[in-house]
């Protein structure tokens, strides 16, 4: 692998990731990415977990989302594992599927039907928080490198960074959003009913205590009754 070159494409890539508008476009930059930067990886994908269920972001092939299913189904294979790991390893591999006894033999035997010849999922962390695992797919057995692995590894690094900052953008845009739409909901209900902000706000905090709906549901409610009015 040309590591200079190689270099060069992360840099420029990290500054890519940093320029997207929104998660869903740094999630999809992240999975292209593996696809163009880490040498035998035909598909990419990431995997996170709630609970016991699995959610597939950004694959870049229905391959991805079919051996996430499965490893959801079974609740075992690398991308699975790295997902819900906390301590020790960050990598896990199927270096080629038609050994014998790969790890995980369940999923691998499985595996085999929908392509895969080997595959690698790496653990999305920062410092304080667990993502999931970005997972790349190979149909040729054998075909990742102790190079690809380092490859994938960092990329797996940036991304998560960039993965950490499109969120925490769109979480406090949407903050934004929620307290410009209950001022907007606590004005209607004080013209509405001559009430002070302090009893407006109490009014929208109680129906949504009452009704076990979030407050910003109610108030969004409340403004689309009082554009109608």
């Amino acid at each position: 692998m040309d590591w200079a070159r190689f270099a060069q494409q992360m840099a420029a890539m990290a500054r890519d990731l940093l320029a997207q508008e929104s998660v869903d476009a740094t999630l999809e930059r992240i999975t292209h990415s593996a696809t163009e930067l880490v040498e035998g990886c035909d598909a990419a994908g990431i995997l996170v977990l709630h609970g016991t269920e699995v959610e597939t972001l950004a694959p870049t092939e229905q391959l991805v989302v079919d051996s996430d299913e499965l490893q959801g189904r079974l609740s075992e294979g690398p991308c699975f594992e790295a997902a819900r790991t906390l301590q020790g390893e960050r990598v896990f591999r199927i270096a080629d599927f038609t050994e014998a006894n790969p790890p995980w033999p369940a999923y691998a035997d499985r595996a085999r039907t929908l392509g895969i010849g080997s595959m690698m999922g790496f653990l999305l962390f920062t410092e304080d928080e667990e993502f999931g695992a970005l997972n790349l797919y190979s149909r040729k057995p054998g075909t990742f490198t102790e190079a690809s692995e380092l490859a994938g590894w960092l990329l797996a690094s940036h991304a998560a960074v960039a993965f950490s900052s499109a969120r925490s953008h769109a979480q406090m845009e949407q903050a934004v959003a929620t307290r410009h739409l209950i001022g907007e909901a606590m004005g209607i209900l004080m013209g509405a009913h001559n009430l002070t902000e302090e009893q407006a706000f109490d009014a929208l905090r109680r129906f949504s205590q009452e009704q076990n709906i979030k407050l910003r549901e109610v108030a969004r409610r409340v403004c689309e009754q009082g554009g109608a009015s």
